[in-house]
């Protein structure tokens, strides 16, 4: 086997072992079994056309072509002539995949079922990523910057598992990259023939030169590798890194302090509500008689960008033995205390910890962090709801309707941040809030005429079959077809309050669960739920229940709304509609089998409301893979352009005495620009000989690279100053032994800015330089004057 063809083989193995990081993410593992003949293919046409040889722009063609029929045979070859190529109906079907996949992985739970849109992004994403490895590392044979689409690879699966097993995934990843290094090196040693290194092994042992520079290779790469694995546990302050588990993004720390990133806790759910397996969450046991207003709360949601809520960046400290009295909340408002027992079932893993609000004091074990402005309780380092059982003290708060349409503005600064709304909201949703709360002579009366809009008075319909998306039309959407489930409910009314000026965010938990013949209270999937929560200065942050059938409407709207305060039980989905966290919505897909620990249980990217249009389409995503293509070839564009001009320089040229001439000047040209790179900088009044010999005494070169730069020279000599010059063999070979050698002695920061920022790009610039001064002179030239007439005058 050649050494390109060994090369190749490696590029393509180096591929597949960095693509073993997906694995976790995915419920069945058979799309790498599937992708292992097309990787060969997509490979074995690459080594074909630079056998042939096709020039490097073809060679490449060629892979991505072929790519492109691989991926129309697998997934649309229905579509395509003959199976095998793609037509519009190709294109609009692999838009459709893509859509659907871009759904699917926002819809589920990691370890997610294997839809054909996933399966798709798995498959053509790691082909796409081949035939990166194999053009830089194969035809364009540099493989160190090959390292980089490898760690894009491994960095998108770290950075979407739970992080168990990253460690293992980044070692598979690692050792395949080391393979191409060395790879790289025997073929880069075998080319010179006979190399330097060590004696023989024994007297009678045959010559073994390339053995020592190999095994050195080697330790360098453990060394290497052991050092990035060991260094960033050495340092206190590097933590989270590509090793360290993913956890809930809390951080570190030892409850003193830390952050909670913004992770949106909806999940699935429409799937959720429509599930035919209504699993059990939690059990309660209560002090209250009337559970009617015994919602738990998980998290609020009060960052909106116009498109979805999510939870803000907060500062989290430790638990607290007793929690401050709610923001807002007077004395004179009427309150109660509520003792709730909670027991999590040993299927739900939920990083935030469900509570009656406000809470005043909860009791758990484990390695929990308090949110002092949600008043919510999250995980730290993993720690989930699994199995837990904890008690809660809480505060019922019952405001009577005077209180709340008497309350005094909000402070500043609080009614400035829970009041954003962002200018990409559509101007329909402020227009019909105005709407509907005309004549309204308090906040409270604007407040209950909203939920009242959407509850009893406009028409709107509860439906969990509304598909639901992203998008900044997604509200005025929904108010235009009046169809949609809680999440919808809650989001538009949050988003319409806050155009009226009141503070408003969305909570994120469980309605009131159903009560059971041993005195506990049953809370289920289907109680998975959202809802507005409005601030009124005296009373807090309160309760609204927009969504028609589901819930509970609190008993200070009552006076202007009718209806129950009990959940209708009949209905089949009596409690409420949004999704509460990572593991209580298993999808239509999240079959028995799937549903095992863990195993819906992973949180995702939520979804705002949405009934079509406003969203991106099918195309954006391929245009963000261009836009990101574009932009890492930017810091690469001179590194890219020294390999395709030394390859030119290099490369083969005509068997004629001109064509031996040029490809001789050609290669003194690469060599001087190469030394340039490692910071000698050409000296264009020196002779070629006088030349060779700065190279060599500045580059600090050995006896072996300095006799090629002379070899160079000479040659050159013969092409500058013979009458009949003889052409020179090896010359190529020489020129590329010298850069060796001029790498050997450099620094590693002059190396590395040989590769990426070579001096020597600025000859682009001067290209460009000159073409535009020549430009402008045929332009001036052709301009009527622009021609210097002969002077008139005699002497």
């Amino acid at each position: 086997m050649s050494g390109r063809a060994r090369l190749a083989l490696c590029a393509a193995a180096a591929t597949l072992m960095a693509s073993c990081a997906l694995l976790p993410l995915v419920a069945e593992p058979t799309w790498l079994l599937q992708l292992v003949p097309l990787v060969a293919v997509q490979t074995g046409v690459g080594a074909a056309a630079r056998r042939v040889p096709l020039g490097r722009p073809l060679t490449v063609a060629a892979q991505a072509l072929v790519t492109l029929m691989l991926l129309t045979l697998v997934f649309a070859r229905e579509y395509a002539v003959v199976g095998l190529i793609p037509g519009p109906d190709a294109f609009r079907h692999f838009a459709d995949l893509l859509q659907q996949g871009s759904n699917d992985v926002s819809e589920y739970a990691i370890p997610a079922p294997l839809t054909d849109g996933i399966k798709l992004m798995l498959i053509g994403g790691v082909l796409v990523i081949g035939l990166l490895v194999d053009t830089l590392a194969v035809t364009f044979r540099s493989a160190a910057p090959a390292g980089l689409p490898l760690l894009a690879l491994y960095s998108v699966a770290a950075g979407l598992s739970d992080g168990g097993a990253d460690w293992l995934w980044f070692l598979v990843a690692a050792a395949g990259y080391l393979m191409l290094l060395l790879a790289e090196g025997r073929d880069r040693l075998a080319q010179w023939g006979r190399v330097f290194g060590g004696a023989a092994r024994s007297p009678g042992s045959p010559e073994n030169g390339a053995v020592a520079p190999v095994r050195t290779g080697r330790r360098i790469g453990a060394v290497a590798l052991g050092a990035a694995l060991v260094v960033p546990l050495a340092l206190p302050a590097m933590q989270g890194g590509l090793l360290d588990a993913a956890g809930t993004g809390v951080g570190a720390g030892n409850g003193n302090g830390g952050t909670i990133s913004a992770v949106n806790p909806l999940v699935s759910l429409r799937d959720s509500l429509n599930t035919n397996n209504d699993r059990q969450v939690l059990s309660l046991k209560t002090s209250t008689n009337d559970i009617s207003d015994l919602y738990l709360r998980i998290v609020s949601l009060d960052d909106f960008d116009g498109t979805t809520w999510k939870p803000a960046q907060r500062h989290i400290v430790g638990v607290p033995a007793r929690f401050p009295t709610p923001v807002g909340l007077d004395g004179d408002v009427k309150r109660g205390t509520v003792t709730t027992t909670v027991s999590a079932s040993d299927w739900y893993a939920q990083d935030w910890l469900p509570m009656p609000y406000p809470p005043s004091g909860v009791k758990i074990g484990g390695r929990w962090r308090y949110e002092p402005v949600g008043m919510t309780l999250v995980g730290d380092r993993g720690q989930t709801t699994r199995g837990e059982t904890y008690q809660v003290t809480s505060l019922d708060v019952r405001p009577t309707a005077e209180q709340l349409s008497t309350a005094p503005e909000p402070p500043a600064a609080l009614e400035r941040e829970y009041t954003k709304v962002p200018s990409a909201l559509p101007k329909v949703v402020a227009r019909t809030a105005k709407e509907i709360t005309a004549g309204a002579r308090s906040h409270y009366e604007e407040a209950v005429r909203l939920q009242d809009y959407f509850a009893v008075t406009g028409g709107f319909q509860y439906d969990t079959q509304v598909e639901v998306g992203r998008g900044p039309n997604a509200i005025a959407n929904f108010l235009k077809k009046k169809e949609g489930f809680c999440v919808h409910f809650s989001f538009a009314m949050a988003a319409m309050a806050r155009t009226l000026g009141i503070p408003a965010r969305v909570a994120v938990g469980f309605a009131p669960g159903t009560p059971q013949p041993d005195g506990t209270v049953a809370v289920n999937q289907k109680d998975a739920h959202a809802w507005p929560e409005l601030y009124f200065e005296g009373v807090g942050w309160t309760r609204f229940e927009p969504t028609p059938t589901r819930g509970t409407v609190p008993s200070y709207t009552q006076s202007d709304t009718p209806g129950t305060s009990l959940p209708d039980q009949t209905l089949p989905s009596h409690q409420s509609s949004s999704a509460p966290s990572a593991a209580a919505s298993p999808s239509r897909s999240c079959t028995p089998e799937l549903i095992k620990l863990q195993g819906c249980d992973t949180a995702s990217a939520a979804a705002a409301p949405h009934s079509g249009g406003g969203g991106t389409g099918p195309w954006w995503y391929p245009l963000i893979g261009l836009a990101a293509l574009g932009i890492l070839a930017i810091p690469l564009s001179p590194l890219l352009w020294r390999m395709r001009v030394r390859s030119a320089r290099l490369g083969g040229h005509a068997r004629t005495e001109q064509g031996a001439a040029a490809h001789t000047l050609a290669a003194w040209q690469e060599l001087a620009d190469s030394a340039w790179d490692h910071g000698i900088a050409p000296d264009e009044s020196l002779t070629p000989r006088r030349a060779a010999a700065r190279i060599v005494e500045l580059g600090r070169l050995d006896a072996v690279a300095g006799a090629a730069v002379h070899r160079v020279a000479d040659a050159v000599e013969q092409v500058l100053y013979a009458p009949r010059p003889r052409p020179a063999a090896g010359t190529a070979a020489d020129v590329r032994r010298v850069i060796e050698g001029l790498r050997g002695p450099a620094s590693t920061g002059t190396r590395l800015r040989a590769l990426f920022l070579p001096r020597s790009s600025v000859r682009v610039l001067w290209a460009v330089s000159a073409r535009w001064a020549a430009l402008r002179a045929r332009v001036s030239g052709a301009r009527p004057g622009g021609v210097r007439r002969p002077s008139q005058q005699r002497g």
